[in-house]
């Protein structure tokens, strides 16, 4: 009965001390499709992509029944680094829904503004005010957004937090004007309507310097909206398999405080991230382990005698560095190879119903033969000629014979198609119904191979994966100079995932192949099922940049370069790669070889 009217007691309290207004919230899920739009078209990094925030302690004084109830002790902040924009996951500050859906495009026009040094306070100010000068339109909404805080925000009665107070009012109320924000009185109350005091640094960019790492990034439940947390760098606890004395209950360790123990990481429960979602703080150290125990990559890759076969000795391309803006020559080493084991074969039972279907809708595609007259020879006479010939010579004028046969020329659209596929380790992974994502691309390969050998239209098929810079393994599975036949079809057929998916320099090899082909248009067709990363600094940021850097390398050239993916989250990084109108995310895997064979028939119209 005790728990029954303590949970009663529980919800009630932090029902009567929440400041927020549920019933006119909104989410960042309902913002998902406008976020990028808007932040871009304010002028934000087209590379970050949009994430929830985690709620940070803002340790600014409390009303009474909060003090109670134990709540508002952390506020979601919007704030933004090299890879993501961070907003709230809700938003539900105003008794207006259509108030709190402002705030969300306020807080992106604000991120969208480059960072000024200053105090938390004058770093705002001053985006605030470039934001209202260069678009006036926001204007309106941001009086609106501020009229509507003032009365929500508490006037603190303690001199020192109450100047500090009116300097931020005066800030929200007036930005292009500079005030000082006063010392002392105490953490002020959170500003929704501005960027992080302190946002949260990145674990990986201090992983390796020894410094104090300010954040770390998980997935959350619902493996969509990715969080960033803030951590503090602990030095690991040593001792191992230490024995437990004297046991208290107060003293068992928890998520947060650990004893290092002997035990495979197999062991650990497979859902221990999901507690991450309830922390202000985590907690990371560095394992002690060496840079031995990272072999297990290099010493995972297969013999020669079991590997694929290589050809020739390699080939040098550049890489984009991104951070020094300037493209870094001979810094990829690609290696052609060919399938191991492949073997001549026929096309599966199981594909040749669609593949016939595709063959007779392709068929419909090649042009058309045209009559050509006034040849020299052919199969045919051109009767026309003859008869004004014949009648110019019997009117007595003197005409040269002229030529009188007609020719059926081979119609044609000068048209070739390089189809390139990620072959790396993701794609050992299940895609439910449809089976393995490397057996839904092989079959993909294979129909598309089978309806553009129908059209007649000149093709190339290779995949890709990589390990690190030194090893980018490029397959070669039909050659534009060879014709589609059984051994080309067993190359397919020998396809097995690889290992990563360094995705710039494949494009550069696949646009200097497509840029021999004598052809007047030239489609690139990248089929993949996840982002650009490697086992090095490829990850991020770094390998988003050279890919789009190598696309806007293919466009440059005159290629057409088009993305189908699998990826389901393929939203928040594509566009920036391929452009609006330059990819085709495919939720059915199972339809992959319809979207493939379509697009191309839509592509090449």
């Amino acid at each position: 009965m005790e728990d029954i009217v303590g949970g009663w007691w529980d919800k009630l309290i932090r029902r009567a001390a929440y400041r927020g207004y549920p019933q006119a919230a909104v989410a960042l899920v309902d913002m998902e499709k406008q976020a990028p739009l808007f932040f871009r078209a304010m002028g934000g990094d087209p590379a970050l992509t949009v994430k929830s925030a985690v709620g940070t302690a803002h340790g600014a004084r409390r009303r009474l029944l909060e003090r109670i109830a134990g709540s508002n002790t952390q506020v979601e902040l919007a704030w933004r680094d090299g890879q993501s924009l961070y907003l709230p996951e809700k938003i539900d500050l105003y008794p207006d829904a259509a108030l709190n859906r402002d705030l969300y495009f306020w807080l992106m026009a604000l991120a969208a503004q480059p960072l000024t040094a200053g105090d938390w306070l004058t770093r705002n100010r001053r985006a605030a005010a470039a934001c209202l000068t260069q678009m006036p339109g926001l204007a309106t909404l941001y009086r609106r957004l501020v009229a509507a805080l003032l009365p929500l925000r508490d006037m603190p009665r303690e001199p020192a937090a109450a100047a500090r107070e009116a300097a931020i009012r005066q800030a929200l109320q007036a930005p292009e004007q500079a005030v000082q924000l006063p010392a002392g009185g105490g953490a002020p109350q959170p500003v929704l309507l501005w960027l992080h005091p302190e946002p949260p640094g990145s674990v990986a960019a201090n992983a390796d310097d020894g410094q104090t790492p300010e954040a770390s990034e998980g997935d959350s439940r619902d493996g969509k909206q990715r969080r960033r947390y803030r951590a503090r760098r602990e030095t690991p606890d040593e001792r191992k398999n230490g024995m437990l004395l004297q046991f208290r209950a107060e003293s068992i360790f928890t998520w947060d405080d650990y004893v290092k123990v002997n035990r495979h990481q197999d062991d650990d429960e497979a859902d221990d991230g999901a507690a991450a979602e309830d922390m202000d703080r985590i907690t990371v150290a560095r394992d002690g382990k060496t840079r031995s125990s990272r072999l297990k990559f290099d010493l995972d890759l297969p013999a020669a005698a079991y590997d694929d076969t290589p050809l020739g000795g390699g080939i040098l391309l550049p890489e984009w560095d991104w951070k020094r803006q300037r493209l870094v020559a001979d810094h990829c080493r690609l290696q052609p190879m060919l399938p191991r084991d492949a073997q001549p074969a026929s096309l599966p039972e199981s594909l040749q119903p669609l593949a016939r279907r595709l063959r007779r809708q392709f068929q419909a595609l090649s042009p058309e033969r045209s009559r050509k007259s006034g040849e020299a020879s052919g199969p045919d006479i051109d009767l026309d000629r003859v008869i004004r010939f014949l009648a110019e010579q019997h009117s007595g004028v003197a005409v040269a014979e002229p030529a009188l046969y007609q020719a059926w020329p081979p119609g044609g659209r000068s048209m070739a198609c390089l189809l390139l596929a990620d072959l790396s380790l993701s794609t050992e992974s299940w895609l439910g119904e449809a089976g393995q994502v490397i057996h839904v691309i092989r079959d993909s390969l294979l129909l598309f191979a089978e309806a553009l050998a129908a059209c007649g239209d000149s093709f190339g098929l290779y995949g890709f994966s990589s390990i690190r810079r030194s090893e980018v393994r490029y397959l070669l599975l039909k050659d534009f100079a060879e014709r589609y036949d059984d051994a080309a079809r067993g190359r397919i057929l020998a396809i097995r995932p690889g290992y990563y998916t360094r995705m710039g320099a494949a494009i550069r090899q696949s646009t200097r192949i497509l840029l021999e082909q004598p052809a007047q248009r030239r489609l690139l067709l990248i089929v993949s099922d996840g982002k650009p990363n490697d086992l090095d600094h490829y990850e991020g940021r770094y390998g988003v940049e050279d890919t789009r850097r190598a696309v806007l390398e293919a466009k440059q050239a005159g290629l057409i370069p088009f993305c189908v993916t699998v990826d389901k989250e393929a939203g928040d990084y594509l566009p920036h790669l391929f452009g609006r109108n330059g990819y085709s995310v495919v939720h059915d895997a199972r339809r992959l070889p319809q979207v493939l064979t379509g697009l191309y028939a839509r592509l090449t119209a």
